[in-house]
């Protein structure tokens, strides 16, 4: 039986559904609005000054201990509770791949020393995250980001990691990074890792951290941590530094021992510190020098290091001081550019002198860097896989290459070529892998930076560090528009990145970068740029 409405009754319903409708919008509406204003508010306390250690430096921290506002406990467990907050939860920034489970134990220690009278130092009491490229013998594995090494437990800390020990520092936990420090594959993005999943930018979430460093950049940007380690062949801590707003420092290849730092370049490779401030940057730095025979280079940083780098932080440092201001990055990107002829305008204004350098080597020289690379992968890679042992969950690059084609993530994005075209080379006797070192180290020391800044006499030279941060692409990859970081990287030569501005509220950075074991120089002047501009901006996570 069908029923019959007439116009009369269909026209109240419809009114009536109306009505109903327009309720239902307007409670929609609050209830969006509330769930967006909850967010805002969320977002708000782990964004702004409410986190009561925002953006504090380290003689902050020590004066903090010295008058009891707060013991190393409580800053350290304040730093878990905001890794918790905005890496795991909230913004999900995915920069820490672990918190070292005796943390607030070592934080204990520290703090029964300081009853005691016993302070080790500028860094006692410092949280300092570490690349998980860096061995520590502990609770924690160091995985490279890579799901092979997912339970590989060191032997030994990393001499850098003894040295941190030494000094009073509470290793809070291992940071994310690009996978094999973003050489396994073509088209892989900046901050990816099996392990850790996609690191992203504290600036805005969609935009990338840039590699490989990039856990420890945005743990340091987004104050998770005081200071953190990374490592550099060519570009890893400077590009991150600049994409993330704060200050790096690639030290000389040396000064610092890799020994425990899983590798991709005898030549090229060095960890270092990277902050929020110059002056946090050189005080960790201080920490890190010394002589170790698992590192043969680190001979010839006898009489070069210091302990102490602060005594070189002078806020007059640029006066007199000749500075090469390299072109060649110039002309890609007008909005660095600008920032960069501002920079420059700066430097004059503070007494120093400009010299304009259209470039610094023969561009063949990277070409000998990458075949360099590739050998000396091969050979690290399988001397490091011994070290750990019998218990070594791969033994070889052949093992690596193999589990990675078995495993379920670790292929999703992009290949692993440039482990295979590791694995194909000869070992380190081998007649091309000599005459392409050779070219490299002539190329860019001799004929390259100690040639240019000889005829200058220069000081030290600048360059734009990149560009903003680009969006995270898994298809495509990383988009690098610019950089300075290949003379520096190239010549084993120390560089350091500081924030020089922003783009549409995206850090850029300046790199300062010179002759070997010239960081006491870089160091003067990049503080001296650092306290003039005063270009640090806290990130917000932006969506």
């Amino acid at each position: 039986m069908k029923c019959r409405i007439s116009n009369v009754t269909w026209r109240i319903l419809l009114f009536a559904a109306f009505i109903m409708g327009t309720v239902i919008l307007q409670t929609t509406c609050r209830d969006v609005k509330t769930i967006d204003k909850n967010r805002d508010e969320a977002n708000a306390s782990i964004t702004d000054d409410e986190f009561r250690f925002l953006e504090m430096d380290i003689t902050q921290i020590q004066q903090g201990y010295k008058d009891g506002s707060f013991t190393v406990k409580e800053l350290v467990q304040a730093y878990i509770d905001r890794i918790d907050a905005i890496d795991r939860q909230g913004p999900g920034l995915h920069s820490v791949i672990m918190v070292n489970p005796d943390a607030l134990k070592i934080a204990e220690q520290l703090d029964k020393e300081i009853k005691e009278g016993k302070i080790r130092g500028p860094m006692h009491g410092i949280p300092v995250l570490l690349k998980d490229n860096i061995d520590t013998h502990d609770k924690m594995p160091c995985t490279a980001g890579s799901r092979a090494l997912a339970k590989s437990f060191p032997l030994q800390d990393g001499y850098l990691v003894v040295k941190l020990r030494e000094a009073g520092t509470v290793i809070i936990g291992k940071a994310n990074l690009s996978e094999w420090a973003n050489f396994r594959g073509e088209l892989s993005s900046s901050g990816w890792s099996g392990v850790g999943g996609q690191t992203k930018n504290p600036y805005y979430l969609g935009r990338n951290p840039c590699g490989s460093s990039s856990g420890s950049a945005v743990a340091v940007s987004a104050n998770l941590t005081m200071v953190a380690i990374g490592t550099e062949t060519n570009g890893s801590i400077v590009c991150p530094s600049n994409a993330n707003g704060i200050v790096g420092i690639k030290p000389t290849v040396g000064l610092v021992s890799r020994s425990g730092v899983i590798p991709i370049s005898f030549t090229q490779d060095t960890p270092g510190p990277m902050a929020r401030t110059v002056r946090d940057a050189a005080i960790c730095l201080g920490a890190l020098t010394g002589i170790d025979s698992e590192d043969q280079l680190t001979a010839a940083s006898e009489g070069k290091y210091y302990t102490d780098y602060t005594q070189f932080l002078h806020e007059n440092a640029l006066e007199g001081k000749r500075i090469g201001f390299l072109k060649e990055p110039m002309g890609i990107n007008f909005k660095v550019d600008s920032l960069m002829y501002k920079a420059v305008e700066y430097m004059k204004s503070k007494g120093a002198i400009i010299v304009e350098i259209d470039a610094i080597a023969d561009p063949q020289v990277e070409n000998y860097s990458f075949q360099v690379l590739l050998y000396e992968y091969k050979d690290g890679l399988n001397k490091y896989f011994r070290s750990l042992g019998a218990g070594a969950p791969v033994k070889s690059l052949e093992e690596l290459i193999a589990f990675n084609k078995q495993d379920s993530v670790e292929m999703d994005f992009y290949n692993q070529r440039y482990l295979e075209m590791a694995q194909a080379k000869g070992d380190l006797n081998s007649p091309e892998y000599k005459e392409v070192l050779a070219g490299m180290m002539k190329g860019m020391r001799e004929d390259g930076i100690d040639r240019v800044m000889n005829l200058h006499q220069l000081d030290a030279i600048v360059a734009p560090t990149g560009s903003p941060a680009w969006n995270t692409d898994h298809i495509n990859g990383d988009s690098f528009q610019l950089g300075s970081s290949s003379p520096a990287a190239l010549a084993g030569y120390p560089n350091i990145s500081v924030p020089m501005g922003s783009v549409d509220g995206l850090p850029v950075g300046i790199s300062f970068f010179g002759r070997a074991w010239s960081e006491p120089v870089l160091i003067g002047i990049a503080y001296a740029y650092e306290v003039g501009t005063k270009h640090r901006i806290v990130p917000q996570f932006k969506e």
